[in-house]
């Protein structure tokens, strides 16, 4: 206890000690009070003011806590947002390691999907390289169409193994009962003429018409069936064997389709005149008095002598046709000159045999009543009586009013073949109600008449092209086609497997026989130079038309040179046949005439179409390529024929002593019937074609049964003894050194009457041709007409 009070008194002294110190603090504080105070009293108002802060800041403070709290708020939304987008995070993180893990197995098979991808890029751009070659080729048939605009028309193109020509009857039957289904369902169904026109039959209505014509003019001139008949039938067995022959070739060697229609045509005339002239002789001399046999002998030696001249005349001319150098003409002119021969072989040897086996039955009663009656006197009166009369004197009394109008009716007739214009004839030239004529004009209705004759250009492409380039070539021809004018399409349509020839179909503007379309082939081929220099490709232009273009010009280059020599063969052969050399000159002049007016009424008739309606004309167009040369090698034969027939009756008279004058006279008078009667034969055959069934042959019928109607009537029967008459014996005119050169081939028979006159030559003039300007040798008229 004592120790607590110790320690309590230490702490008291403790405590007195400080409270010591403290008032002695207290003391020290109370002097510094005053100082304090003023002190204090500054720092009351400092406080106040700071307190006005302080209140101010605690306003701030205040403001900044509620500005706090709602960023407390926003940071607790967006704790809350973060603590969702961290959910996400990890679930993303949880993806993102899943993808990472798909993204290192893709990785690892990166290279082969780059593989498949340049594989894929390359594959794409080839497709598109492909359809942009595909939309090119499809553009390149721009302007091809196979149905019309108005959905009315429907085309298709047909392509045989071999020539349409070619086609049998059965076939072309097959191919058109192709029709009978669409037509049962009311769809109208239309041939081309190339498959319609049917060439193997020759002979048709119009065709017997024109025999009949013959055989009527026949009877009139003979009297009898038996007389009438007999040209006919040794007509008839000529034809058969010219024309058999032919068609037996047929299967050997190509021929055109209009090959055995010509034989036909002319094989039918030429075979009825030559019988017609040897009989008509023979019939003439049995009235005047001659025994049978000698007058078949005599009719046989005279007349037969001039059916061979004559013929041969014929022959020259037709196998000239060869001298163009195309084929089908060649073949065709050896056909009709191979069926003309027949003629005359039948003529100078089975009408004589026929002849005596007919015996006097050839002369009708009447005609034997007639020279009964008469009296041996009149029978046998003089020749130059019988020149008095007739047509021959009328012209010869009026000689030149005859040549005058002779030549001014010619050359009017001829002033349209100025305009003459040749090509192949198409469609539109077949009759108006044929189903090819309607099918051309629904063609080039529906589509243009240019899809009636495509053209053909085969383009010479570069070497080394592969398949893709071969094609690409082809095409930048056709692009460069279809800028020509004219031009409505050009189509590739092949290229050969060896890559080095392309085919391009071109349609042209206008139709296959137009001028535009053969204007449009000399444009192709003067464009294949630049075509050549922009592709590299050398182009040539074919197809059927460009090949009728092409026959045209060269039967056009070539006639002249055909003309030449036709005339210079025949101008030899007449040269032999009347020693004279202005006859053979007069005889080629007067044909041309004839040829020329012949040309002028074909082309007003075929190609401006005057009288069109009559010769059935529908559309007049252009003349068939090949009919210039044609008719000219057979018109000049058959004008040779009268020729020689005509002026051998007039050497005759002047061989037997008579003036030249009278000659003209004297023998066109004997002369000129059967003339007259062999000419109008002659036209009514060929007249007979002139409406065929076969288009082609019209033109040709026409132009040859106009020919031989100027030629004989005007020209030979009127301009030819006008003008010998103006000559009189200058026309008979022959140098003695060529008279002494020339054989003799003594066409007008005076050896025949030298020998018919007895072995002493009484009652013969004397024999022998001189220079031509003295009596000549008798002929058989001397000793029935003496």
């Amino acid at each position: 206890m004592k120790k607590k009070l110790d320690a309590g008194a230490k702490e008291l002294a403790t405590g007195q000690a400080t409270l010591k110190a403290k008032k002695a603090e207290l003391e020290a504080g109370a002097a510094k009070l005053p100082a304090a105070k003023a002190k204090l009293d500054a720092g009351a108002k400092e406080l106040a003011a700071n307190r006005s802060k302080i209140q101010a800041a605690a306003a701030k403070i205040s403001a900044g806590r509620a500005q706090l709290r709602a960023g407390q708020a926003e940071i607790d939304t967006n704790a809350a947002k973060l603590a969702a987008g961290q959910k996400t995070i990890e679930e993303n993180q949880a993806k993102l390691l899943a993808g990472q893990k798909t993204v290192d197995e893709k990785t690892a098979a990166l290279p082969d999907a780059e593989a498949k991808l340049e594989a894929g890029a390359k594959d794409l751009a080839a497709g598109r390289a492909e359809l942009a070659f595909a939309e090119r080729q499809a553009g390149a048939s721009a302007g091809m169409r196979f149905i019309s605009a108005d959905g009315s028309t429907a085309v298709a193109h047909v392509t045989f193994v071999g020539s349409a020509d070619a086609l049998s009857t059965a076939q072309r039957a097959d191919i058109q009962s192709i029709a009978a289904g669409p037509e049962a369902a009311g769809v109208e169904v239309l041939f081309s003429k190339e498959i319609l026109q049917d060439l193997s039959s020759i002979f048709g209505a119009a065709e017997i018409i024109g025999l009949a014509v013959a055989a009527a003019v026949l009877l009139v001139m003979l009297g009898t069936l038996v007389a009438a008949g007999l040209p006919l039938l040794m007509a008839v067995l000529g034809v058969g064997a010219g024309v058999g022959g032919t068609l037996a070739l047929s299967s050997v060697i190509e021929m055109a389709s209009i090959t055995p229609a010509l034989a036909l045509m002319l094989g039918l005339a030429v075979g009825i005149d030559y019988s017609l002239f040897i009989v008509h002789r023979h019939r003439r001399q049995l009235l005047e008095g001659v025994p049978l046999g000698e007058s078949i002998a005599r009719a046989t030696g005279t007349s037969g002598n001039a059916v061979v001249f004559a013929g041969l005349t014929v022959v020259i001319a037709l196998s000239a046709l060869a001298v163009p150098g195309l084929p089908f003409l060649a073949v065709l002119g050896f056909s009709a000159a191979f069926t003309v021969m027949m003629a005359v072989l039948i003529a100078i040897t089975l009408t004589p045999a026929l002849l005596g086996i007919i015996g006097t039955k050839l002369v009708s009663k009447r005609a034997w009543a007639r020279r009964g009656a008469a009296g041996e006197a009149q029978a046998r009166a003089p020749r130059n009586d019988a020149g008095n009369r007739g047509w021959g004197a009328v012209v010869t009394r009026r000689p030149w009013i005859a040549t005058i109008a002779s030549i001014a009716i010619l050359a009017i007739v001829a002033l349209p073949a100025l305009q003459l214009r040749t090509a192949l004839p198409d469609g539109s030239a077949e009759p108006v109600d044929s189903g090819a004529y309607k099918a051309y004009e629904q063609m080039s209705d529906a589509f243009g008449a240019g899809y009636n004759g495509p053209l053909l250009v085969l383009a010479d492409l570069p070497a080394g092209l592969d398949a893709r380039g071969a094609d690409a070539a082809n095409l930048d021809v056709a692009d460069a086609v279809r800028k020509i004018p004219g031009v409505v399409a050009a189509i590739p349509v092949q290229v050969n497997k060896a890559r080095n020839l392309g085919a391009i179909q071109v349609i042209p503007d206008a139709g296959p026989a137009s001028a535009e379309t053969e204007a449009l082939v000399h444009a192709l081929r003067d464009a294949a130079p630049g075509i050549q220099e922009a592709t590299g490709s050398q182009i040539a232009v074919t197809g059927q038309v460009a090949a009728q273009v092409d026959v045209s010009e060269k039967l056009a280059e070539a006639l002249p040179m055909y003309i030449g020599i036709v005339v210079g063969l025949s101008l030899l052969l007449l040269l032999l046949v009347f020693r004279s050399v202005v006859v053979p000159l007069l005889a080629t002049a007067g044909f041309l005439l004839s040829l020329l007016a012949a040309f002028g009424a074909t082309v007003a008739v075929y190609q401006f179409g005057w009288l069109g309606g009559f010769f059935d004309v529908n559309v007049p167009g252009p003349i068939m390529s090949f009919l210039p040369i044609l008719l000219t090698g057979i018109l000049f034969g058959l004008a040779m024929d009268y020729q020689v027939f005509l002026v051998a009756g007039m050497r005759e008279s002047f061989a037997h002593g008579q003036p030249a004058r009278a000659a003209v006279r004297s023998g066109f008078a004997h002369s000129a019937p059967v003339v007259t009667a062999a000419a109008l034969i002659m036209t009514s055959v060929f007249a007979g074609f002139v409406f065929s069934h076969l288009t082609m042959i019209r033109a040709i019928g026409f132009s040859l049964a106009i020919g031989v109607l100027f030629d004989a009537f005007i020209v030979r029967m009127t301009l030819t003894p006008a003008i010998m008459h103006l000559l009189g014996h200058r026309a008979w005119y022959i140098p003695r050194w060529l008279d002494k050169i020339l054989p003799d081939v003594d066409v007008e028979g005076s050896k025949i009457a030298a020998l018919a006159a007895g072995p002493d030559g009484a009652g013969a003039p004397d024999a022998g041709h001189g220079d031509g300007h003295g009596p000549q040798a008798p002929s058989s008229r001397d000793t029935v007409d003496a």
